[in-house]
């Protein structure tokens, strides 16, 4: 059962006749990946329904916070006020790493740049870089493209990048990774980041260096596996120990087939 398929069974209301329903939401970075892993799952037990639905880590948390949902998608570690608000309601939180992402930083293929530093990029994003011509690139302005304040690609990218720094006032916040993708492909200066299972031939991969300048890496599954490629982070699912009907999908995901559908989205297993 696909997802068009699966939410026009709950718009019919037959979901009550599942014996597994369950709900995913959050990370718009691990949906495609959940949504896969989903769609496998249903068609190795006919009598399961798992919806997933994006939003940004933050929102998922918060759903799962207010028990609308089985399952946040996170790609940052939850927060300690987050963990708090569902400890104080007597529930036990479990975290689950179900995969790993490299982060592309991703620009128009049009531009002749291909490598920068992190220095570099964390002056491009907090706006003390404004032109391409200041790192190597044509004389042209650079648009800066960002994911919203409740993604966790945002605050992943914040603290890695920008070491903890604000990004700038004017940049252009984007409510989905795929999103960011179609600005950067539109626009020749645009500058923006992903996760690295949304690449695609319409935006081109910087290689990046967390050492001055000296090493420049790109970002691959085998640079992301063996860790030479420095923004590398984890991807989780969260979920209530109490909530054992979670259990058989999470398990799915965690198998040698789970984790082979990892790897063919795009993302990096967590299997040794």
């Amino acid at each position: 059962m696909n997802v068009k398929v699966l939410i026009a069974t709950l718009a019919l209301g037959i979901m009550s006749t599942a014996a597994y329903a369950q709900k995913v939401k959050g990370s718009d970075t691990v949906l495609p990946l959940a949504q896969k892993e989903a769609e496998v799952f249903m068609k190795k037990n006919s009598d399961a329904m798992v919806t997933v639905t994006g939003g940004g880590s933050g929102v998922g948390i918060a759903a799962l916070e207010s028990n609308n949902t089985d399952i946040a998608m996170a790609s940052r570690k939850i927060k300690i006020d987050e963990q708090l608000k569902i400890k104080s309601s007597g529930k036990t939180l479990v975290e689950q790493v179900i995969a790993w992402d490299a982060l592309a930083v991703i620009i128009n293929p049009d531009n002749k740049v291909s490598q920068l530093t992190r220095e570099q990029l964390e002056g491009i994003f907090t706006g003390k870089i404004t032109n391409w011509k200041e790192v190597g690139g044509d004389d042209m302005k650079i648009v800066v493209y960002s994911r919203e304040t409740s993604s966790g690609t945002y605050e992943f990218f914040k603290e890695s990048i920008l070491k903890n720094k604000n990004y700038m006032a004017n940049i252009l916040s984007m409510p989905a990774t795929g999103a960011i993708v179609q600005s950067v492909s539109q626009t020749k200066g645009a500058i923006g980041y992903i996760g690295v299972a949304y690449l695609n031939d319409q935006v081109k991969a910087l290689k990046v260096s967390y050492d001055g300048g000296k090493n420049y890496v790109a970002p691959s599954y085998e640079t992301a596996k063996d860790k030479s490629y420095p923004v590398v982070r984890p991807l989780y699912f969260y979920y209530l120990k109490e909530n054992a009907a979670v259990k058989p999908f999470i398990n799915f995901v965690m198998s040698a087939e789970g984790q082979a559908i990892v790897k063919e989205i795009g993302y990096i297993d967590v299997t040794k």
